[in-house]
C-alpha cells in the first residue's frame, strides 16, 4: 500500500533564500556565540594573568586530639 503511494514522489532540494525565507536570524545567533567564545576567552586570560605563578600551601587542620 504504502509503496503504491510514494511511487511517483521525487524529493526535491529546498535552497534557503534569505529574501524569500525570513531574516538571516541564523546569522545573529552565530555572532552571539562568537561573542560569548571570545569573551569567556578574555576573562580565563584575565584570571590567569591575576593568579600568577602563586602556589597556596595550605597547613594541617589542627585537631584537638593532636599531641596525645
Amino acid at each position: 500500500m504504502d509503496k503504491d503511494l510514494f511511487k511517483d514522489y521525487v524529493p526535491e532540494i529546498l535552497v534557503y533564500d534569505e529574501a524569500v525565507d525570513g531574516s538571516g536570524e541564523y546569522k545573529v545567533r552565530d555572532e552571539h556565540l562568537n561573542t560569548k567564545e571570545n569573551l569567556l576567552e578574555k576573562i580565563r586570560k584575565a584570571k590567569a594573568a591575576a593568579k600568577g605563578n602563586r602556589t597556596v600551601f595550605r597547613q594541617n587542620i589542627r585537631t584537638e586530639n593532636e599531641g596525645k
